[in-house]
């Protein structure tokens, strides 16, 4: 294996543990029980697992059923939204090839999001929201109706909503206006500026900052992290994606969440425990658990 896919080393460990509070452990390579142990080597005592298609929110819920320091969130993603109303002739979302279901399919897979939201073990619905990236004009109807389903979810079910919200910021935030956003709402590998964070900070949403804070063209970010309450910001990995620098382009895994968290403590200019606590007790509030 060459080094570019070698899974970097262990960081020194956290001396106050920490919630990954985003991370895809069904992407990641090895067993589940392989990455908690190594994630709590280090201090990252607890990991949220976020679903993005029905098959892999079934697996998050089944997960966090098995492992006490596991939680799950549930969804369909952004892009998957547009998928299953017009189709994915490609394949891309690594399900092969599907036809059109039209609205009716999108109804029938939220059904099934609504009944994983109301198991115990699952405590967010995410990540949901909207994407511009990868999805055209022609799937935004199809994601705005995901999204504002999800939304109506969560709240009946007292779960924290998990956005993902990739060059959608406007449309982000009108939703959650015009929709009324849940009691408890984060922004998952938050991407906005810090005019956002202001806005975010106001409406008392939750940001996650992931690896790409560490990367040298997130000034953006940095500045969005340093006017940010410290009592709305938590961190995470969004593994296998996003490895913070200087491991970037390597696979990421929970395990690396104190070199995130040590750079976030530098940006704040505060010490890594005092930053280590903040995030602990945010995400456990977050999430309610």
């Amino acid at each position: 294996m060459s080094s570019k896919d070698a899974p970097p080393p262990l960081p020194e460990p956290l001396l106050v543990p920490v919630a990954d509070s985003h991370t895809h452990l069904d992407m990641q390579s090895g067993t589940v029980e392989e990455a908690l142990t190594k994630a709590a080597a280090v201090g990252v005592t607890t990991v949220v697992q976020v679903g993005c298609d029905i098959k892999g929110s079934q697996w998050a819920a089944e997960t966090a059923a098995a492992h006490e320091h596991v939680h799950a969130a549930v969804a369909l993603h952004p892009n998957e939204a547009p998928r299953i109303v017009l189709g994915d002739p490609d394949g891309w979302s690594r399900q092969g090839a599907r036809d059109a279901g039209g609205d009716a399919a999108l109804d029938d897979a939220l059904a099934e999001i609504d009944r994983l939201a109301a198991l115990p073990h699952v405590l967010g619905v995410g990540e949901t929201g909207l994407d511009y990236f990868r999805t055209g004009p022609e799937g935004m109807a199809a994601q705005e109706r995901s999204f504002r389903a999800h939304i109506e979810i969560a709240k009946r079910h007292g779960k924290a909503l998990v956005i993902h919200d990739r060059e959608a910021h406007a449309d982000v935030l009108r939703v959650l206006d015009e929709e009324g956003a849940p009691e408890r709402t984060v922004f998952h590998c938050y991407s906005g500026d810090a005019e956002m964070a202001e806005i975010c900070a106001a409406k008392g949403y939750y940001m996650s900052f992931a690896g790409n804070v560490t990367f040298k063209n997130a000034q953006p970010l940095r500045d969005a992290l340093a006017v940010a309450p410290l009592e709305l910001v938590l961190v995470e990995t969004d593994a296998p994606f996003l490895t913070p620098a200087p491991f970037r382009g390597r696979p990421n895994a929970p395990y690396l969440i104190p070199v995130t968290v040590r750079a976030m403590a530098a940006v704040r200019g505060i010490t890594e425990e005092e930053l280590a606590e903040a995030v602990a007790t945010n995400t456990a509030r977050a999430f309610d658990y």
